[in-house]
């Protein structure tokens, strides 16, 4: 989806409390060391500066110009080269085949119907490299529909504050959420609202969906460990390779 250019500037104040340090890692659990790594939906960057500085050869993406400017900036500051795109990342185009492409923080789900999915799925595998790995995490549809569900959140922390009405429908498994915002300009606060709509797919329909793609062994796992996913559990980590040698994985 596309965001309004201010959702770009609230974005890490938003995402404040997600520890992308432990994110990164686990990340990196599940690649060669120094592999190329394309990720998608790359946001404001916090993911790509630490698998850059961990010694990955990584390209950040987005479809935001806005994420990807704040991002550069990120990285400039930390004197770090890194290459920022704007891409769709249904429709991928890579200068070389990476040995990963990464979709972190719900990037899946907000491409809201099968149709996309695939889309996104058959991009990636074409640029892989045989024997390449896609990671991706959904939200679950446990979280998406009874978590947040037709919930309301709210929060203020002086500088910006956000209300946050979900509403979850059962038959289309979409959950729109609407996000009116307002953050502080000098004296005054600033509105404006963003309207976001996630789609809660299942495990079973996105790993039918990898192997038609060329993705020829999948695991899933609940988010953050090696465990098999449970009833209640969140998050979902998605772990593909294409082709039947896979790569080597830092973890023995």
């Amino acid at each position: 989806m596309q965001y309004d250019d201010r959702f770009a500037r609230v974005y890490d104040a938003l995402m404040a409390d997600v520890d992308y340090a432990l994110w990164a890692d686990y990340l990196a659990s599940f690649l060669p060391r120094g592999a190329s790594v394309a990720e998608c939906a790359c946001g404001t960057g916090e993911l790509t500066l630490r698998l850059k500085r961990m010694g990955y050869e990584v390209t950040g993406m987005d479809i935001s110009a806005e994420m990807l400017r704040v991002a550069s900036e990120k990285a400039r500051a930390a004197g770090l080269k890194i290459p920022f795109v704007q891409q769709d990342m249904r429709v991928l185009s890579l200068h070389k085949r990476a040995d990963a492409v990464i979709c972190a923080c719900d990037g899946v789900n907000y491409l809201a119907s099968m149709d996309a999915v695939r889309r996104f799925f058959k991009s990636a595998c074409k640029a892989l490299k045989d024997g390449g790995t896609l990671l991706f995490d959904i939200s679950s549809r446990h979280k998406l529909s009874r978590t947040l569900g037709c919930n309301s959140l709210g929060y203020d922390d002086g500088e910006l504050a956000y209300v946050w009405k979900n509403c979850y429908d059962p038959k289309s498994r979409l959950i729109e959420m609407e996000l009116s915002f307002f953050a502080r300009e000098g004296e005054r606060y600033e509105r404006f609202t963003e309207t976001h709509v996630q789609r809660a797919h299942s495990e079973k329909e996105l790993i039918s969906a990898l192997h038609a793609v060329g993705f020829t062994e999948v695991r899933v796992f609940e988010a953050f460990t090696r465990d098999a996913p449970k009833t209640g559990s969140e998050r979902l980590q998605f772990v593909a390779n294409k082709g039947s040698a896979g790569l080597e994985t830092n973890i023995q």
